[in-house]
């Protein structure tokens, strides 16, 4: 069984209940767990939350929510990999047969079902420990600049600053939307994400949006409207 996991706790602080605020007409839960169920490679979506209005509307779009997630798992300070690790082991728990397991960040709008499925068919054929969607770095980040306290400028790395863009390595990001990994991967705490083992699902800097602040909500609304991200 192939499950995805939407992480989605109710205390957000910067942006209060983003997982449920409006977003273009919906909450903003709806768009992974209609994403994740359109993307033909998931049979179930799991949404792990502790917060019972979150669990009804994850429910009433399609998700399910067998357990509750433990307060000591809903803190500002407990990792990604531990919440769906808990969730893994909670499912299996309860008889399910899970064969790979996806990890779907509950503010993903931009993610559709094409790509969980790209995503799905890297991870079979490379056999890799985790498959996560990634975008690169639009200027050499070996060029950064450091500013002192005294408020002047030295180079993050001295040797790189006068090196052109086309003589350094391409650097990449975390795209922080999605990652895919057997269940036994994501139960085996010695296998990192971001390992030797993983391989990157690429996407275009425009699909590539954080919502953190107000302004990020703003302009990952403007970016969804401009583009209609299709929900294949």
């Amino acid at each position: 069984m192939r499950v995805a996991i939407i992480p989605a706790r109710g205390g957000s602080k910067r942006i209060p209940r983003k997982n449920i605020k409006d977003f273009c007409g919906q909450p903003m839960l709806a768009y992974p767990i209609q994403a994740a169920m359109r993307s033909g490679v998931v049979d179930k979506v799991v949404v792990s939350t502790d917060d019972p209005e979150i669990a009804d509307i994850a429910r009433h779009y399609g998700a399910e929510t067998p357990f509750i997630r433990k307060a000591e798992l809903a803190d500002d300070f407990t990792g990604t990999t531990d919440v769906i690790r808990n969730a893994v082991a909670e499912l299996q728990q309860q008889g399910w047969p899970l064969s790979a397991c996806a990890c779907i960040y509950a503010t993903t709008p931009l993610l559709n079902g094409e790509r969980i499925a790209a995503a799905y068919q890297i991870l079979r054929s490379s056999k890799a420990d985790y498959v996560f969607t990634a975008g690169s770095f639009s200027f050499p980040i070996q060029r950064a600049l450091l500013q002192t306290p005294q408020g002047g400028v030295v180079p993050f790395d001295p040797a790189s600053i006068m090196l052109r863009s086309q003589d350094l390595a391409e650097t990449f990001h975390d795209a922080g939307q999605l990652y895919w990994a057997t269940a036994d991967t994501w139960l085996d705490t010695s296998k990192s994400v971001f390992g030797a083992g993983s391989r990157m699902l690429l996407l275009p800097a425009h699909l590539v949006q954080d919502i953190d602040t107000a302004e990020d909500w703003q302009r990952a609304e403007l970016l969804y409207q401009l583009l209609q991200v299709p929900a294949q």
